[in-house]
Order: C-alpha cells, then sequence, then structure tokens
C-alpha cells in the first residue's frame, strides 16, 4: 500500500485527505484494526520516533502517551513504587515490563492522557492490552502484537480501536517537505543522536551528574526533540513528570510543566492516597476528582459532583500540607528546547525539586542564568543543541 485516502484533516471539514510516501513507494506501517485519522498519523508517527530513541538510548522497553501532537508523558520500563502502583490504580496487577513503560507515561499527567494515541517501542502483549482496554485512548502504534493481545485490542471502542504496527526497520529519507499556504518548505530530518556526549559541558559550580541523572536529561531532550515549542520537560527516575508544551513564553513553559510535575508528586500524598471512592467511579472520574481536590481554587459548584465520587467527603490539602509534600521531592531533572533568557526559569524549576539541567545555552544572560543554578547547587550541562520541533 503506498496510499492512504482519509476521512478528512485536521477538521471535519478539510476534504480531501489522504497520506503517502511518493514515488509509489510503499508505506512503513500496516493499519491493523480502527480507520486512524490525519491527526492520529501525526501522533502516531511523532511518539514512535520518541519511543525508539528512548529504548535505543537506554536498552529498556519505553512507551509514550500523546495528545495533538505532543506527549503528555513517555516513560521507561522500570518498577513502581508502592505509591505510584496506587496513584496509577495498578495496585496488585502483574505488570510486564511495556506494561509498565506505559502505565508510567500515562502516569505523568493523567488528565491530559484522557484519550491519548498510545507509542510503545517493543511487542505489545496481554499484560499491556489488558490494560488499555480499561482506558479512554484512541490508538496505539507498536512494531509488533501478539496474537492475543491483538484480539484484545480489536474488541475495544466496539471494534473501532486504531492499531497500527510499525516496520521497525523503516528509516525516513534525509530531506523532508511540508507545505504551509501553499508554500513548500524543505529541511534536513533532525536526525541529531541524543547521547552522553551532549552532557559534557557543565558550566556550574556543581559538577556532580549521576548516571541515573544524566539518563533522565538525555530522556528530557528525546522527549522535547518530538514536543511543539516552546518546550521544558521535567523527567524523574525514567520518567516524564511534567511537560510544558507550545508556549510563546519559556517561563510558561517551566510554569506549566512544573505543575504537572507538582501533581504528579502531590497524587502521592498519604492523605491522597487514603482517598475512598464510590463503588464503579471510573479511573477518568477519579483522576478528576483528584485534580478539583488538589487544587486551591475549586469552587463550592465543583464541589457538588463530590458525592457521586467520594465515599466521604474529603478534608481539603492545605497549602502548606503541600509545601511541606513538594519540598520533599528532590533530585529531578530539567530538559530545556532553547535557552533559559532569565533566571525566572531557574527559580520556578527548584521550586519542583530540579537538581540537574540541560539546555542549549547561548543567551546574552547565561552568566545571570548560571549564576541562579548556584544560588540552589543546581548541576546544569550546556548542550549546544536547540530541539525546536514544529
Amino acid at each position: 500500500m503506498n496510499e492512504i485516502t482519509l476521512k478528512y484533516g485536521c477538521n471535519p471539514h478539510q476534504i480531501p485527505a489522504k497520506i503517502y510516501l511518493g514515488a509509489d513507494k510503499a508505506l512503513p506501517f500496516e493499519i491493523l484494526n480502527g480507520t486512524p485519522g490525519y491527526i492520529n498519523f501525526m501522533d502516531a508517527f511523532n511518539s514512535w520516533q520518541l519511543v525508539k530513541e528512548l529504548s535505543k538510548l537506554t536498552s529498556l522497553p519505553a512507551a509514550a502517551s500523546f495528545k495533538h501532537v505532543s506527549p503528555a508523558g513517555a516513560a521507561l520500563g522500570l518498577p513502581l513504587t508502592d505509591s505510584e502502583k496506587k496513584a496509577y490504580f495498578v495496585e496488585g496487577i502483574e505488570l510486564s515490563p511495556v506494561a509498565l513503560a506505559y502505565v508510567r507515561a500515562r502516569g505523568a499527567d493523567r488528565m491530559s492522557s484522557y484519550g491519548d494515541w498510545v507509542a510503545v517501542s517493543g511487542e505489545v502483549d496481554v499484560s499491556l492490552a489488558t490494560l488499555l482496554k480499561k482506558y479512554v485512548s484512541d490508538g496505539i502504534i507498536a512494531p509488533s502484537y501478539t496474537a492475543e493481545a491483538l484480539d484484545i485490542l480489536k474488541a475495544k471502542r466496539r471494534g473501532k480501536y486504531c492499531i497500527i504496527k510499525m516496520d521497525k526497520d523503516y528509516e525516513p529519507e534525509e530531506i523532508e517537505k511540508r507545505q504551509i499556504y501553499g508554500i513548500t518548505f524543505e529541511q534536513k530530518r533532525d536526525d541529531v543522536v541524543i547521547d552522553q556526549s551532549l552532557l559534557a559541558d557543565v558550566v556550574t559550580k556543581n559538577k556532580n551528574i549521576p548516571e541515573e541523572a544524566k539518563r533522565d536529561l538525555l530522556i528530557s531532550m528525546i522527549t522535547l526533540k518530538y514536543t511543539q515549542s516552546n518546550s521544558v520537560c521535567y523527567v524523574y527516575n525514567g520518567q516524564v513528570i511534567g511537560v510544558g508544551a507550545g508556549q510563546q513564553s519559556r517561563i510558561h513553559c517551566t510554569r506549566l510543566a512544573g505543575s504537572k510535575a507538582d501533581i504528579w508528586y502531590l497524587r502521592q500524598h498519604p492523605s491522597v492516597l487514603a482517598l475512598e471512592f464510590k463503588e464503579g467511579v471510573s479511573n477518568a472520574d477519579k483522576d478528576n476528582a483528584i485534580d478539583q481536590y488538589l487544587r486551591d481554587d475549586v469552587t463550592d459548584i465543583e464541589k457538588k459532583d463530590w458525592d457521586r465520587v467520594f465515599k466521604t467527603i474529603p478534608r481539603p490539602l492545605t497549602p502548606d500540607a503541600k509545601s511541606a509534600w513538594l519540598s520533599t521531592l528532590t533530585g529531578v531533572s530539567l530538559g530545556s528546547d532553547a535557552f533559559f533568557p532569565f533566571r525566572d526559569n531557574i527559580d520556578r524549576a527548584a521550586q519542583s525539586g530540579v537538581e540537574y539541567i540541560v539546555q542549549p545555552g547561548g543567551s546574552i544572560r547565561d552568566d545571570i542564568v548560571i549564576e541562579a543554578c548556584d544560588d540552589y547547587g543546581v548541576a546544569m550541562a550546556f548542550s549546544k543543541l536547540r530541539l525546536f520541533h514544529h
């Protein structure tokens, strides 16, 4: 197959729409189920590149949860802590490495991952397929599926769940093209390899970046490579915990990603883990209720729905209690797709436990940003590599 006609483009009024490789070349994937749309394919191919690179870097299974052509989360298939198991609603469930990777990827920002596109670097097994059966999700891309896993996924969404099998050996041509307003843009594909050589120039007084932090910094860079710019990414223990994407101001990226990282950690607060929900309440409703519970500005009107969700109305988690809990989050790594123009980004990052940073450098205020890192004891590397993605 060398061309696929789509129902429509980004919006229903954008007809006709299709995807093709050109020059009568066969497309490097198979649609095993469903009818993926224009944005589904954009999510699929961006997310596939991300997990493929993460897995190649670490030799571990990787997964990503994408929404609107940016990752809500990405992670490696590493073990979960007891609090993470409870926060992700997978207590007592035996998980394979690929399932662990996806649970952690979806766990980064469970609100944004509602209705996501899934990417997995390895074979999809029954463990992952059984989990996905319970989640609201649009589709998945992976290099292979076991027969039983495929049967489970084909039954999802009344048989309409989108399943793509990707050729793991496919490599695109070096030059890529796109059109905007009828005008063709052409550039060399962003095939830069993210590796530890990009962390060699540590410009702060603190030069100590442990191996796990180096891994997390590289995870942030690979994630940023496929995130709509401007973007900032927080990573902890092999898992993205906050992405700020598509903001016009870098401090807004840092704040957005930081607030998501804070929520990720607050979801593991003992008071949150102790919340009791009524029988039959969906995980999505639980996620929404937890998000409201953690907000300082939740209204009485919003709380009216809590009777439907909680067994008993919970006592608020005070700002002081939140601050005390967040102060225990340490060892977070942060990547930025372009330089920090002001120290305010460092000040905000430090509030969410950031101790390691990678950014390209090159600002006229680099000295001020370095000084800010030194104030907090943060180790920062200049990669000299910008990672804009549009």
